[in-house]
């Protein structure tokens, strides 16, 4: 990872830190073109009540917007957590030129962890990804969030 892949991750955490703010899971997520920044925006599936409102899929939808193409081969997407199957699907068909996350994902995670979307031959995806190796402070992050939401009092709070 280069330096710059490092500041603009910082963007993706401080979409997430917003999500953790307002009651989301905090995953947070930037695109860049070049050096232009197109869209970063945090999960918002509860305030939206849209099970498909992910950060990945909001930066990509406006993105394209922004880019006036839904073609985003140019484009790189910056996300604290390994895509779910849902959204690496999305990059994939949005033809997402490169993307770099954060912390793995054990349990939904479709670039590398339970499966590689991105590398299955029959989809022709030209999409590269790749993990930031420091992926403690995006852990800590997502693990301090679902500690919280296990207090007592709470065990009705799901996902």
């Amino acid at each position: 990872m280069t330096q710059e892949d490092r500041e603009r991750m910082a963007v993706a955490m401080r979409e997430a830190e917003k999500a953790l703010e307002e009651g989301e899971i905090p995953v947070g997520a930037a695109l860049f073109r070049g050096d232009t920044l197109l869209w970063a925006d945090h999960n918002r599936r509860e305030q939206a009540h849209d099970p498909t409102a992910h950060a990945e899929l909001l930066c990509m939808r406006h993105g394209a917007a922004e880019k006036g193409d839904w073609r985003l081969n140019d484009c790189t997407l910056y996300v604290t957590l390994e895509p779910c199957p849902m959204c690496a699907g999305a990059m994939v068909m949005s033809r997402v030129g490169r993307c770099v996350f954060g912390a793995a994902d054990a349990d939904k995670g479709c670039c590398g962890s339970i499966y590689d979307l991105p590398a299955d031959p029959a989809l022709h995806s030209t999409t590269e990804w790749e993990q930031d190796p420091d992926t403690e402070p995006y852990a800590e992050l997502l693990s301090g969030s679902f500690r919280q939401k296990r207090k007592p009092g709470r065990e009705n709070d799901r996902e």
